[in-house]
C-alpha cells in the first residue's frame, strides 16, 4: 500500500507499503475488532462478519478514513465489517502466503501490495484466489489497463482489484532549505534536480555544505533506492517477467545513487517505517530536509510532522517520473463468504469510493474516471499550503509506464534495502561487500 490531496480537506497517506508481525496474532483470532480470522455468521438475524486484512492506511475505516465500512453496513444491514490493519509488508506477505497454503486463518478480503502481486498471480498461488472478474460485479474496465493486467493470471483470472497507485515526487522542508541557502520555491527546487537523480545528489551535497546542525539532506538511502528503482524502465525482472536483478540497469542505477548518498553523508541513516518510531520522529524534529514522496507519503508527513510543522513542507516533481507502491484487494477462495466478500471488494474499489477515499485520505486512485477528475487534479492540502498537490501527482501519474514484475520483486527489494543498503548506511559496510552479501542472501532464501 499499499499511497494527496482533497478538494477541500487534506491528503493523508496510503502509508507505507509495509506491514508487521501483528498479522500473525490478528489473523489467528476469530473475533474482536483486531481479528483477521475467517468471516462468521453470528446467528442473529443472519448477520455476516466480513474481515479485511490490510497494511498501512487504505482509508476505508470509520475513524480517520472515509467511513466506507459504516456506509456499506448501512446499505447492507446483514453485513458487519472488521478490519485488521498491521505494519511490516514483508512479514505481512510471508504470513499471508503461509495461510494461503493452509487455507486457514485468512481474512475474507486480503490486501496485496504491488511488489507481491506477481507472486500472487503465479501458478503456485493463483488457484487460492477468487476470480473477481466473474464474482462480485466489479467493473474491470474502470481500472487503469496496466493496473488490471498486473493482477491477472496467465489464464485470464483477475485475482485483485486496484486500490491506489504511487506516483512519485520529492517532499522538502522549506525552513531547512532556506537555512542551507537553497531555494524554497517549488519550481526552482524542482529545477535543481530535473531529469537526473545525479543532480539530486548534487543538490544534497550543496545542502550538506551549509546544513543546519544535526540535519541531513535525505531521510534514508533505502527510501532513495526505492524511489530511483521506481523510475526505471527495467527493475528486478526482465522482459519475460523473470527475476534478473543482477543484470538490471535499473537496480544498478538505484544502487549507485543510494550508496553514494549513504557513503557521502547525505542521509539521516534512518530505516523507514521502523518499529521504534525513530523515522517518524525525524519528521517532527526536522532531522532531514527531503524524503522521496510517492503520493501516499504525504499523509505520513502530515501525521508525523504534526501541526507545529504545518506550512514548512512543500512538494516538487521528482527527478524522473515513477510509481512506488499501490495495492489490490483479493478474496481467498477458501473463505466462508466469498460472494459477499467479492461484492464488498468491488464496492470499495469502485470509482465512487475511490473518490471518497481520495477526498479524506489522499490516495491517488487506480480508476481512470477518478484519476482524470477535477477533484483530483485541482486538489490541495492544507498541511502543504498552496501546493498544487493534485496537479503534481496527476502529472506524475501520466508519466507512469508499466514494467515487468517478477514473483520475487518484493522479497528482493527487502533484501537489497534492509540487508544491503542499511548495512552500508548504519554499519559502515563496504558497498561491494554489501552487494555480495545481498546476492548470497537472495540465493539462499529464494528458491526459483
Amino acid at each position: 500500500m499499499r499511497t494527496i490531496t482533497t478538494r477541500r480537506r487534506g491528503l493523508t497517506a496510503l502509508a507505507a507499503l509495509t506491514a508487521s508481525t501483528a498479522l500473525l496474532a490478528a489473523c489467528s483470532s476469530s473475533g474482536g475488532s483486531k481479528s483477521g480470522g475467517d468471516a462468521t455468521a453470528d446467528g442473529k438475524g443472519g448477520t455476516v462478519t466480513l474481515r479485511i486484512g490490510t497494511f498501512g492506511s487504505f482509508g476505508y475505516d470509520n475513524e480517520t478514513g472515509a467511513k466506507l465500512y459504516a456506509e456499506y453496513e448501512k446499505l447492507h444491514p446483514n453485513i458487519k465489517i472488521v478490519e485488521s490493519n498491521v505494519a511490516d509488508g514483508q512479514k505481512y506477505w510471508d504470513t499471508l502466503k503461509l495461510r494461503l497454503s493452509r487455507d486457514s486463518g485468512l481474512a475474507d478480503i486480503q490486501a496485496i501490495e504491488v511488489g507481491y502481486i506477481a507472486e500472487a498471480t503465479a501458478s503456485t498461488l493463483a488457484g487460492k484466489w477468487e476470480d473477481l472478474g466473474k464474482t462480485g460485479g466489479a467493473d474491470l474496465g474502470a481500472f487503469l489497463d496496466w493496473k488490471e493486467k498486473q493482477a491477472t493470471t496467465a489464464d485470464g483470472k483477475v485475482i485483485g482489484l486496484g486500490t491506489d497507485i504511487g506516483p512519485m515526487a520529492i517532499c522538502y522542508n522549506k525552513d531547512l532549505f532556506a537555512k542551507a541557502g537553497l531555494p524554497t520555491d517549488r519550481t526552482q527546487v524542482g529545477a535543481l534536480w530535473a531529469g537526473s537523480w545525479d543532480k539530486f545528489l548534487e543538490a544534497g551535497r550543496g545542502y550538506q555544505a551549509k546544513a543546519p546542525e544535526g540535519t541531513a539532506f535525505h531521510d534514508s538511502a533505502s527510501g532513495l533506492f526505492n524511489a530511483v528503482i521506481s523510475s526505471e524502465k527495467v527493475q528486478y525482472a526482465d522482459a519475460k517477467g523473470e527475476l534478473d536483478y543482477k543484470n538490471s540497469p535499473g537496480v544498478k542505477k538505484a544502487w549507485e545513487v543510494a550508496t553514494a548518498a549513504a557513503t557521502g553523508g547525505l542521509t539521516a541513516k534512518l530505516r523507514q517505517f521502523d518499529e521504534k518510531g525513530t523515522w517518524n520522529a525525524g519528521f517532527k524534529n526536522n532531522k532531514f530536509a527531503t524524503v522521496a514522496c510517492p503520493s501516499w507519503m504525504t499523509g505520513i508527513i502530515k501525521d508525523q510532522a504534526g501541526a507545529d510543522n504545518q506550512g514548512k513542507w512543500d512538494i516538487a516533481p521528482a527527478p524522473v517520473a515513477g510509481n512506488w507502491g499501490g495495492s489490490f484487494l483479493g478474496v481467498p477462495k477458501s473463505g466462508p463468504h466469498v460472494k459477499e466478500a467479492a461484492e464488498l471488494a468491488a464496492w470499495l474499489t469502485a470509482p465512487a469510493q475511490h473518490a471518497k477515499v481520495f477526498a479524506v485520505n489522499g490516495n491517488i486512485p487506480s480508476t481512470k474516471e477518478t484519476l482524470a477528475s477535477a477533484a483530483v487534479k485541482d486538489a490541495t492540502l492544507p498541511f502543504f499550503g498552496d501546493t498544487p498537490v493534485g496537479r503534481i501527482y496527476s502529472e506524475a501519474a501520466a508519466g507512469i509506464k508499466a514494467v515487468p514484475i517478477s514473483r520475487w520483486d518484493g522479497q528482493v527489494k527487502t533484501f537489497v534495502t534492509d540487508n544491503g543498503i542499511l548495512d552500508i548506511e548504519q554499519r559502515g559496510t563496504d558497498p561491494a561487500q554489501a552487494w555480495t552479501n545481498v546476492g548470497k542472501l537472495i540465493d539462499d532464501k529464494i528458491q526459483k
